[in-house]
């Protein structure tokens, strides 16, 4: 260990899943990381091994990617599978986009494609359910950036936090208390939508928002979202969310065959 660092106990570190070399945890790693959580970062999708106990970690954030819940690789198979892991032993879970899509499927939830194949990309309205607001004492987001072509089916079991208004009502879930899913990218940057929109500017031409919408969009909107989601992330961590904790269940349905 270098001279002067911290050296973080287990209740301290928080596990991130990566789906791409060049991903990045954007704003919710820094959020984290100035809360004082180390990250444990894993790529399975490069061969990285999901821990069989999240006994060291406080919880654990799976992020987006290029990929559907859906597809058959191994891989992806034995991420859905592991996501047992925080739902048995009752840690903090928070899905991003392809995240929140795969615990949907281990909960054995749909996840589907857009019909139009447009996807959403780019800033959309959100309508909070009732008591959304309450969850961390800041406004649930009225927008939110998104970048997806899949949704997915609000689990058996777990509550919608918002619905959206075009092909993906369902926006945000919370199950069990402490098991959240976001359809949208609380993580994003600035500099992060200005890579995106220039890496995949051919998917822009298929949903109708061009770039430049997309940083207005910023900064029309990002000072609700980022409001809120620095104030979801610590009573996230430390398990202290203001929504009422359902029974534990007996098992879980697990979606990947």
């Amino acid at each position: 260990m270098l001279a002067g660092s911290k050296r973080f106990d287990s209740a301290e570190r928080i596990l991130v899943i990566l789906h791409q070399a060049h991903s990045t945890t954007g704003r919710v790693g820094r959020l984290l990381r100035a809360s004082g959580f180390a990250l444990d970062a894993r790529y399975p999708a490069l061969g990285d091994a999901l821990p069989e106990t999240l006994a060291g970690h406080q919880g654990v954030v799976v992020f987006g990617g290029p990929m559907s819940a859906n597809d058959g690789d191994a891989w992806l198979r034995r991420e859905i599978d592991w996501l047992k892991v925080p739902l048995r032993e009752g840690k903090p879970f928070l899905g991003l986009c392809l995240g929140a899509q795969l615990m949907a499927r281990h909960l054995g939830a749909r996840v589907y494609s857009s019909p139009s194949r447009r996807g959403e990309l780019g800033y959309y309205p959100l309508r909070p359910a009732p008591g959304a607001d309450d969850l961390c004492g800041v406004a649930f987001p009225r927008y939110a950036y998104q970048w997806h072509h899949d949704g997915f089916d609000i689990p058996c079991g777990a509550h919608r936090l918002a619905h959206g208004v075009g092909e993906f009502p369902n926006q945000a879930y919370i199950y069990a208390g402490n098991v959240v899913g976001l359809q949208f990218h609380p993580e994003v940057t600035y500099q992060m939508i200005c890579r995106w929109t220039t890496r995949g500017a051919a998917r822009l031409v298929s949903s109708g928002a061009p770039a430049h919408e997309h940083r207005q969009g910023w900064f029309q909107h990002d000072r609700g979202l980022e409001a809120w989601i620095a104030a979801f992330l610590s009573p996230w961590a430390n398990d202290a969310l203001g929504w009422p904790r359902e029974p534990a269940q007996a098992g879980f349905a697990i979606a990947a065959e």
